[in-house]
Formats: structure tokens, sequence, C-alpha cells
């Protein structure tokens, strides 16, 4: 019988951590440091406007993370064919779009660079669409521009 129980307690840990993951809750599931701090700067930006939270979606963050390791070894940052990046990783949400950042050493904080992004109208629209429900962020430390243990941010948003 105490195996029954144990086996029912870690089934009901693992619901509970799915459940956390999915729901948006668990922020820091599979996420870099500096990436969950940028989602949940950006959760309180929308909450503080009165739009609901941004869910991770592991697509959306493959596709990111991808992209700024693409902007790293280019040295250049692009957006390119983001829609088609998109799609690729398989999301098929009607309307998609990204915002991109870089920093170094205090420009590179979560709330500096969500800040840089609100104080851009083509930014913000995209950080406060309602109907963006779904986000990836990658988040990549290297060298870029020149400067060492720069902060490369892709943030890519699907929903309607």
């Amino acid at each position: 019988m105490p195996g029954l129980v144990a086996r029912r307690v870690t089934t009901l840990a693992a619901a509970v951590v799915a459940a956390a993951i999915f729901g948006g809750q668990a922020q820091g599931a599979g996420l870099r440091r500096s990436e969950a701090s940028l989602l949940t700067v950006m959760n309180q930006v929308r909450a503080a406007n009165g739009v609901r939270p941004l869910k991770l979606d592991y697509r959306l963050e493959r596709a990111a993370r991808e992209h700024s390791n693409k902007m790293l070894r280019m040295q250049s940052m692009f957006h390119g064919a983001f829609a088609a990046r998109i799609r690729a990783v398989g999301v098929k949400a009607p309307v998609v779009g990204e915002n991109l950042a870089w920093g170094v050493g205090s420009l590179s904080r979560a709330r500096v660079i969500v800040s840089m992004w609100l104080a851009s109208p083509e930014h913000r629209a995209n950080l406060l669409r309602p109907g963006f429900r779904m986000v990836g962020v990658g988040a990549l430390r290297g060298t870029f521009g020149g400067y060492a243990r720069a902060l490369v941010v892709t943030a890519d948003f699907a929903g309607r």
C-alpha cells in the first residue's frame, strides 16, 4: 500500500507541475533565468494595462532561441521572414509578431528591455496586443556589436 500512495503522490505532483507549466504559472520551467525574467516583466506590464498574461509556448520558444542564436552568429539584428519562421515550428495562429532587443550590463535587464519596447509604438503594440496569448522568449548571451556578455533577445508572439 505505501508504494501505491507514493505513486499517487508522484502522479499528482507531476499533474500539478504540468498544469502550472501549460497554464503559464511556472514561467521559469525550461527557461533560462533571463528568459523567465523577461516573461515575468512582460506579463506584469500586460496586467498593469488590463491585458491577459502571455503563456509560454515551447514551439515559439524554440523559434525565438534559434533566431537569437542566428543574430549572435551573424552579428546583426534583423527580423527576416519571422512569420515563416514561426509557422515552420508548427504555430498556426492567425496573427504573429516579433520584438527584438539587445543590451549590455544594466541595459540587458528585463525591466530595461521591456521599457524600451514600451517606448516604441510597434514593439508596444506587440507586447500589449490583447489577441496575443502565446509567446516564446529567446535570450542568449555572447559577444555582440563588440561587447562581451551582451544579451540578444527575440520575443515571438502568436494569437489573434
